[in-house]
């Protein structure tokens, strides 16, 4: 690493402010004496960070982007990528006598920032300078979406999922799209075939839209399971160190997960089939999940970066959806992803629980969910909405209204995903309220 600033700072009150990798990645600001979140096991550094880098915890480490406020009245200092969709240097700052030294390993931009709003409002302006910079539209407005994934999780059923399509007439809540998550699929890559709870996908969504609804549906599309048959019949597809061995990328499922080479002919002919064919179901809603598979360093079968090749399995798949269609991305590459996807979700799963169990804030919480979902804001209005993760407001679930607060005010794309039946009346008036209330363009002034 190059050294690219050195920042006088007062020490006792100086804030370093780390950008993650991706969606799950911990993102948030510290003092100079705190140690800043880091994944506990291998494992899930590999699906939640950024698996080529392992900073420890006694520096300050971006992915990409990492601002220092000097914690004197003095302006914000802002590093980052010159090129944030194409490379993503990763960016470390140490306190050193009195300074902060900040280095990369890349090409950054340091931006001094002496407008109002502390780090939020430096970042919010460089991101209106990328966005005006690539010539981004504005984001679309979102749909509101009611999930089956936080009630049911992989045991969903077809007749669940037909319930609550019932129970959102009953109730008369205002939810655009019902999204089928995580379940309906037999393994992960297996995309097309059914498990043994769901008899009649493809009738499924036509339920959805002959309620007046919009069907939505759940991949990740660049993951391989070791159980799938996609992994069994075609290894051929699957990025590989450069020993032959497939590369990682991660655990899940109770099974080793391995990253679908999108450059590969074979796997680009079975993601336009997969996406086609839902397109032929009439699903126009896409959450596509666990996408930093396809970023994954490796040798590929053509020669390219691991972010050129996400970007162009991302690109292949808005191409077989089609132009109107939503896409929600997620476990995603934050940079990278500029420019690619309508809405994406910011933060680690949102859980029942308030604090993640394994103490690692990239694992689902509400505190890792909150956490992210503050630091990003920024980015709302600006690259796409930002998912803050749905609503989950039933009894039993830790510190309800405190998760519905934040969802209030930060949520750009509201969502549900409570069985309906399960809702209590704080429940369901809350629902309904955060499904109704109006999303500001910016969360971030500039």
């Amino acid at each position: 690493m190059d050294d690219v600033a050195e920042i006088p700072v007062d020490p006792a009150r100086a804030v370093v402010h780390e950008q993650g990798w991706q969606s799950w990645s911990p993102s948030t600001g510290y003092a100079l004496g705190e140690q800043p979140h880091r994944p506990n096991a291998e494992k899930r550094r590999i699906g939640c960070y950024r698996p080529e880098t392992a900073p420890g915890a006694d520096v300050f480490w971006g992915e990409g982007l990492l601002a220092v406020d000097p914690g004197d009245g003095g302006p914000v200092t802002v590093v980052a990528a010159v090129e944030p969709t194409g490379t993503v240097p990763s960016i470390r700052a140490r306190a050193v006598d009195g300074r902060v030294v900040v280095a990369a390993d890349g090409p950054v931009r340091v931006v001094t920032d002496a407008g109002a709003g502390g780090v939020p409002g430096a970042l919010a302006r460089w991101a209106d300078e990328v966005a005006g910079g690539l010539g981004l539209p504005a984001p679309r407005p979102a749909p509101t979406i009611w999930c089956s994934w936080y009630q049911y999780f992989t045991k969903v059923t077809e007749a669940d999922v037909d319930r609550n399509l019932g129970l959102l007439d009953t109730l008369e809540l205002p939810v655009d799209v019902v999204q089928v998550d995580d379940g309906y699929q037999a393994e992960i890559g297996d995309w097309l075939i059914p498990s043994g709870r769901f008899s009649d996908t493809p009738g499924l969504f036509k339920r959805i839209a002959d309620r007046g609804r919009r069907a939505g549906i759940w991949t990740a599309p660049f993951l391989a399971g070791a159980r799938s048959r996609m992994a069994a019949d075609h290894p051929d597809w699957l990025v590989r160190d450069t020993d032959g061995t497939p590369v990682s990328a991660g655990n899940n499922w109770d099974q080793d997960l391995y990253a679908l080479d999108t450059t590969h002919p074979g796997v680009r002919d079975y993601l336009r089939s997969v996406f086609s064919t839902f397109a032929g179901w009439g699903i126009d809603f896409h959450k596509i999940d666990f996408v930093y598979a396809a970023a994954i360093p490796g040798v590929r079968h053509e020669d390219v970066t691991g972010i050129e090749a996400y970007r162009s399995g991302v690109r292949l798949i808005r191409e077989a959806i089609g132009a109107q269609a939503y896409l929600l991305g997620c476990g995603a590459p934050q940079l990278p992803s500029i420019g690619l996807v309508d809405a994406m979700r910011v933060s680690p799963d949102i859980a029942p629980s308030h604090e993640p169990e394994s103490g690692d804030v990239s694992q689902p919480s509400q505190r890792g969910a909150a956490l992210n979902g503050v630091s990003r804001a920024f980015q709302h209005g600006r690259f796409w909405v930002n998912d803050p993760d749905c609503v989950v407001a039933r009894p039993g679930v830790e510190r309800r209204e405190e998760w519905a607060a934040h969802v209030a005010e930060f949520g750009g794309l509201r969502g549900s995903s409570d069985g309906l039946d399960q809702l209590d009346d704080w429940g369901l008036k809350t629902t309904r309220r955060l499904l109704t209330d109006p999303v500001p363009r910016h969360f971030v002034a500039s």
